[in-house]
């Protein structure tokens, strides 16, 4: 493989060098920073002429300043004549708003799109978007993975009997059935609405059975916490056993921990696709990697063969 390079912006280096140690590739030698000016530069210090090229930034914190590293790295490398460049994102931000749901609003994830196609990027990798119409938003090839693998054969270890999966609401029910039948367990769904566009939900009641019964709450991330925490509540108040909570993207913004330290959660599972400073940690957390998952899509998009090999 030596015309595969791998870099990573600012965003997530401790999942890139992960995911190159997998490859068992170095981590390739780029300067990414930002001016006192909040201008951000890019250099290239290694030849990449004729490479296949992965750029690995997620979307985390700080959003805007991510998406722009991304962007600038991805001109750099195509003006250093590159073959191909593949953009990895394991978290895409902006994800819910995918739609023009209320009057005079923008489609930000297809303006996003737009502006990683224009940049020069032949390809996407990522993973768990929230809404699957977003891969329809480009005009290139995208592949998205699942971390559903690495969630089933965790919380399979665990011999949870009885358990059910629960949806934490109805938009997540078909990839909740999917673990579900990775499990080979029952699924319920949490009934919520959306009240306004500040993050507030409220859970309605819930579809399906978990009285006496483990629940494992799923969703594809988890932002403030509200919509899980409500969805805690409802089985709680349905007499659940112990309660887990498990998703693909830990963002934890504003009263996200608060939230969830005061909830009656046993576990709390995200995967390392953002990455979680120590005081976004709580006692009752778990983080697995989804290094490998990636290092092997990368490896069979190099090579020419089948992403879906990975999740038979």
């Amino acid at each position: 493989m030596d015309d595969l390079s791998v870099f990573s912006g600012n965003a997530n280096r401790p999942l890139a060098a992960a995911i190159c140690q997998h490859l068992r590739i170095p981590l390739g030698d780029a300067d990414v920073f930002q001016f006192s000016n909040e201008n951000i530069f890019v250099k290239i210090n290694q030849n990449v002429r004729g490479h296949d090229v992965f750029i690995i930034q997620p979307f985390s914190s700080p959003v805007n300043r991510s998406i722009m590293e991304l962007l600038i790295m991805i001109d750099a490398f195509k003006r250093a004549s590159v073959a191909r460049i593949t953009a990895v994102i394991p978290y895409y931000a902006y994800g819910r708003t995918d739609k023009k749901d209320q009057p005079r609003v923008p489609i930000t994830a297809r303006l996003i799109a737009d502006c990683i196609t224009v940049a020069g990027a032949q390809r996407v990798l990522t993973m768990d978007m929230h809404a699957g119409q977003i891969q329809g938003f480009f005009n290139i090839p995208v592949d998205e993975l699942t971390a559903q693998i690495i969630q089933a054969r965790y919380f399979g270890t665990k011999n949870l009997e009885p358990f059910t999966v629960v949806a934490a609401d109805e938009g997540f029910a078909k990839k909740a059935r999917m673990l579900a039948d990775r499990l080979d367990a029952p699924l319920a769904i949490v009934e919520k609405r959306r009240l306004g566009n500040n993050g507030l939900t409220e859970a309605m009641g819930i579809i399906g059975n978990v009285e006496g019964r483990h629940a494992l709450i799923v969703d594809d991330e988890i932002d403030t916490g509200g919509s899980l925490v409500q969805a805690v509540r409802v089985v709680h108040e349905h007499n659940a056993r112990d309660i887990y909570c498990c998703a693909t993207h830990g963002v934890f913004s504003g009263p996200a921990l608060e939230r969830l330290s005061d909830a009656p959660i046993k576990e709390v599972v995200v995967t390392d696709s953002i990455p979680l400073p120590e005081h976004k940690r709580l006692p009752h957390m778990m983080t697995l990697s989804v290094a490998e998952l990636f290092a092997g899509a990368i490896s069979r998009i190099h090579d020419g063969r089948s992403v879906s090999e990975l999740f038979r």
